[in-house]
């Protein structure tokens, strides 16, 4: 008669159902570190497309954004080069009259369009569009506006006139070398009636190019851009038409 004593089989070497203790250790820990692997793989799978994600904010343009082509990559570049005259002819000026006032006013053209010179910059790093031209120059002033209307040719509807605004055509307003060549030799009134002259023309061709702008696009930023444009310049030629009459 066996003893009260006595632990049954199985019950002291190991689980009841007579599987072996190892075993069943060597199984869970490979359970976990299949889990373990799992998760790991799935991170990095996390990883990898947030960077995929990522990469393709940085170099994607966003749904929206102005095209190569478009009106408002065709007055960024344009008005720069616009823009970066406009600074020339005003460090010129300054340097050759001792007029304050004269010399106010070149150091604000100065300052307000190379700092916007650099605003049309970023705008174009902003799109990922490339600074330099993707056609002829004023190619987007030729293309019809917002509301439909063609000014690619002038008349009766009829497209037998010559191009209101020929792609590469100089820019409204845009001084001409020689003209350039002449400021420089200029001093004192002289050189002021001459630079106002000048950037009177300057001023109106650039209101001229915001507008064409505002009649092409209703991009947030670009039109809030030209708008101010419209309105300091205009401001602007007030006071130099000003100037300009009294050293008539």
């Amino acid at each position: 008669m066996p003893s009260s004593n006595t632990i049954p089989t199985g019950q002291a070497n190991g689980p009841a159902d007579g599987s072996d203790p190892s075993t069943l250790a060597s199984a869970e820990a490979g359970t976990g570190q299949r889990g373990r692997r799992i998760v790991a793989v799935v991170l990095v799978g996390l990883v990898l497309l947030v960077a995929v994600f990522a990469a393709g904010r940085l170099t994607a343009p966003r749904v929206g954004t102005p095209s190569n082509v478009s009106a408002e990559a065709g007055f960024a570049r344009d008005m720069q080069v616009h823009h970066d005259q406009a600074v020339e002819m005003a460090m010129i000026v300054r340097d050759e009259t001792t007029d304050p006032e004269v010399r106010l006013l070149a150091y604000d053209i100065a300052t307000s369009q190379s700092n916007q010179s650099g605003q049309l910059f970023g705008y174009l790093n902003e799109w990922n569009l490339p600074q330099a031209e993707a056609e002829p120059s004023m190619t987007w002033m030729s293309r019809p506006t917002l509301a439909g209307e063609d000014h690619s040719m002038e008349g009766m509807g009829e497209a037998t006139a010559a191009p209101a605004h020929e792609p590469g055509s100089p820019m409204p307003g845009l001084a001409t070398d020689e003209q350039m060549a002449e400021l420089r030799t200029l001093t004192g009134v002289d050189a002021e009636r001459f630079f106002l002259t000048l950037m009177i023309a300057h001023h109106k061709g650039g209101v001229e190019m915001a507008e064409a702008l505002l009649a092409r696009s209703n991009y947030g930023s670009v039109v809030s851009f030209a708008n101010g444009v419209v309105l300091a310049q205009t401001g602007e030629i007030d006071l130099m038409e000003r100037l300009l009459a009294e050293r008539a």
